[in-house]
Parts: C-alpha cells; structure tokens; sequence
C-alpha cells in the first residue's frame, strides 16, 4: 500500500521559515519524481515545486522561486520543502504527491497546514 505522510506544518509570522517533510512508504521511492501541490482556502490546487527521482534535478512555480527549496533523500525515503521568507499567501494545505507522469499524480498525502499571520 502506497502511503505519502507529510508533517512539519504549522503557524509561523511573515518572513519566517518552516520545513515540511514526506515520509513515502510502499513503493520505490527512489525511482519516481515528486512533488509539493498546495491548496490555499477557498482556492484550487497549486502547484508548488518537483524534484526528479534522483535529486539533481528540479522546477519551482514562480510564485515560490528563491525562497523555497526542494529535496530528498532516497535513503530515508523522504521528500523534504524548505520555506523561507514565507508570506501571508503562503497559506494553504501542502501536500506531497507521487507523479505518475510529468503533468499528473497518482497518490496523495493527507497534506499538512501552514498557516502564515502575525
């Protein structure tokens, strides 16, 4: 079974930082692109950065370029996002997705919230 566990959210003031994990279980991890989708209130998902199954390759949205970072590491089977400089819009649910092709998806994780306010 396919399983995506995300931890690390939380509240946090503007300029602030926060580091999200995803533990992945039940498939291997090390042979498939990941990625972070966000989902602020109200609002649709968000795609928010990928990483290739290696690590040495990844994309940011605009929105996050600069300020975020995505990693993992294959030998803990875990997918990482470190935000920095995190503002009021980055608010929202983060969930870490397993891509099944570049431009889609097949598992979720129950995603984590991250809420930014002084």
């Amino acid at each position: 079974e396919v399983k995506l566990v995300e931890s690390g959210g939380g509240l946090v003031q503007p300029g602030g930082s926060l580091t999200l994990s995803c533990v992945a279980s039940g498939f291997t991890f090390s042979s498939y692109a990941m990625s972070w989708v966000r989902q602020a209130p109200g609002k649709g998902l968000e795609w928010v950065s990928a990483i290739n199954s290696g690590g040495g390759s990844t994309t940011d949205a605009d929105s996050v370029k600069g300020r975020f970072t995505i990693s993992r590491d294959n030998a803990k089977n875990t997918l990482y996002l470190q935000m920095n400089s995190l503002k009021p819009e980055d608010t929202a649910v983060y969930y870490c997705a397993k891509q099944r092709t570049s431009v889609s998806y097949d598992y979720w994780g129950q995603g984590t919230q991250v809420t930014v306010s002084s």
